[in-house]
């Protein structure tokens, strides 16, 4: 009973904390800044420097990897909270010269040592354990997925890359709004730690505010020591020595052994057709094959005559969602589980969920939980290639740890793995068998990048962070685009529903119609409304170029030429 009065008191003074952003973003004006349309090239990332930073490369005759590299790496300064080399992710590549897809799943692991009772406390798991403080570190892959495009697709070494994100670190940048209200939600834990206390609180000791000047000095030269051998440098030279050893004195488990074996995986994309386009997605570990579910189950061509947003039109999202999420639970690292994608996607299965999507069992009120601890950005570049990136260290500043010298933020990417059978992570979704933790194993992700082709030819990206609301807040926007023919600053500023199907509560953004809201009540949805689900950007392609746009849900940018 006292778990369940402070988690509603949690989520009540998160809420107050997301709205009171909102409006410090309207204030800046964030929102008439959030759309872009040029001709050649675009960027569009969850932080206005990075957007700058990526576009800049491309200026100078950079490919789309190239751009995507940078733009991340000044993400993972300005954007410290949701991502940072001590995190890691998802690419999605595609090249038009060949008109192939690539997935690179940089995803962090579980250390060597972990194993599937290592939260158990007196025969009871202790989640907590999972989401702050050294057990809940996993191996990071970061570095090594972006120095892996590089290699394959790069045009610019990193350390020419990795430029614009030490200048930032070296010479300061203001502090966002929701930087501001990120670092405020977690002062009372990160200001027991040196490394974040020093680095997000004034002189005073307190927590730093938009428009402060934010430095990173320590972070610009861990960056720079990353030299242009970043994979060598990172996870079997000197800076993986002082990061393992720094999570190692604190009670981690990850070590060098665990750093120098750490190897990001080149996958084959999953595809699925959809509104005479091709859609692509990322395999497991990530959520692709999910969306495309959700996809199949939705008949092309049917939704615009429900009518957007109508109350037909969400019990029909709020059905495929449900069941795409139900199935989710058969997903997990395909290393050690295997995942069925195949069937799931296959026109049988698609059939019987869209059937079952119209069903649905009531049960008690419980709140999902939302949080921004990850980042995303687009890039499309002038010959066409594209990248889909999301990268993340899992909640919002991760483990609430930095190690002090390097100045690299630690991620709680453990919490993503089932602590237990049933129990449940920060984002309120229970533990299934498929996601147990295992030495080495990478948990399964909600993140889930997309690029949609016609003919051969670029269409669309879109992206998000949020937590699980990922998966359903890209979808939406997806379906925004390819059939309803929005452009991309409206399709990510309508707002947005969110249902996990456990707990059975359908999210809904304050936004939403209040009659719309009622109706779907006496249907008898549970509903909870949120200030805010997720950030989604999009890129869309169209007869006078391109055009994108950031989610002002949490700000960003969008620039091209």
């Amino acid at each position: 009973m006292h778990m369940e009065r402070s988690l509603r008191t949690h989520i009540a003074l998160t809420a107050r904390m997301v709205a009171a952003a909102a409006v410090a973003l309207l204030a800046l004006g964030a929102i008439a800044a959030r759309a872009a349309s040029v001709p050649h090239a675009m960027v569009v990332a969850e932080s206005a420097p990075a957007a700058k930073a990526g576009l800049a490369v491309m200026r100078r005759g950079g490919n789309a990897v190239d751009a995507a590299v940078a733009a991340a790496l000044a993400m993972g300064v300005t954007n410290p909270a949701s991502c940072g080399i001590g995190g890691g992710g998802f690419m999605l590549i595609y090249w038009a010269k060949t008109g192939r897809f690539y997935a690179l799943d940089y995803r962090e692991r579980a250390p060597l040592r972990a194993s599937a009772n290592m939260y158990l406390r007196n025969g009871r798991p202790d989640e907590a354990l999972a989401r702050t403080g050294p057990l809940a570190v996993a191996v990071p892959g970061e570095v090594a997925g972006l120095a892996a495009a590089l290699k394959r697709f790069g045009s610019r070494d990193f350390q020419t890359l990795a430029a614009p994100a030490i200048r930032l670190a070296e010479s300061g940048f203001p502090v966002t709004p929701h930087l501001a209200w990120e670092i405020s939600r977690t002062a009372d834990i990160i200001r027991h730690d040196p490394g974040l206390s020093a680095t997000f609180f004034d002189r005073g000791g307190n927590p730093l505010k938009a428009g402060d000047v934010l430095t990173e000095k320590r972070l610009a030269g861990t960056l720079r020591n990353l030299g242009k051998d970043p994979d060598k440098n990172f996870y079997r030279g000197k800076t993986g020595l002082e990061l393992a050893s720094f999570i190692q004195r604190q009670g981690g488990l990850v070590s060098p052994e665990d750093l120098a074996s750490y190897r990001p995986v080149w996958r084959t994309p999953l595809r699925f057709p959809f509104a005479e386009c091709e859609v692509y997605a990322l395999p497991p570990p990530a959520s692709g094959g999910v969306l495309l579910e959700m996809l199949g189950m939705l008949e092309k061509g049917h939704l615009p005559g429900l009518g957007f947003n109508s109350v037909p039109y969400l019990v029909r999202l709020i059905g495929v969602m449900r069941q795409g999420f139900i199935d989710r639970q058969q997903y997990g690292d395909p290393a050690f589980v295997k995942v069925p994608v195949k069937e799931l996607l296959s026109p049988e299965h698609i059939k019987e969920a869209r059937a079952l999507a119209l069903k649905r069992t009531p049960a008690p009120l419980k709140t999902a939980a939302h949080d921004h601890g990850t980042a995303n950005l687009l890039v499309v570049d002038s010959a066409g290639n594209a990248v889909a990136m999301t990268t993340t260290i899992n909640t919002i500043f991760g483990a609430k740890m930095m190690e002090p010298r390097l100045g690299i933020v630690l991620n709680d990417e453990m919490d993503d793995f089932a602590v237990a059978t049933g129990v449940r992570n920060v984002y309120r979704l229970a533990g299934v068998k498929p996601n147990a933790i295992a030495p080495g194993k990478r948990p399964l992700s909600s993140m889930t990048p997309i690029i949609v082709t016609k003919n051969g030819r670029f269409v669309m990206a879109a992206g998000g962070s949020g937590g699980p609301t990922i998966i359903t807040g890209v979808l939406q926007v997806a379906l925004d685009l390819l059939e309803f023919h929005m452009t991309p600053a409206r399709a990510v500023s309508e707002p947005r529903i969110h249902d996990q199907a456990n707990p059975d509560v359908v999210l809904v953004e304050e936004r939403l119609p209040v009659s719309t809201r009622n109706l779907l009540e006496r249907m008898g949805y549970r509903l909870k409304v949120w200030p805010e689900l997720g950030a989604v950007g999009a890129i869309m392609a169209g007869p006078e170029g391109l055009r994108g746009a950031f989610d002002s849900r949490k700000g960003g940018g969008a620039d091209g030429f």
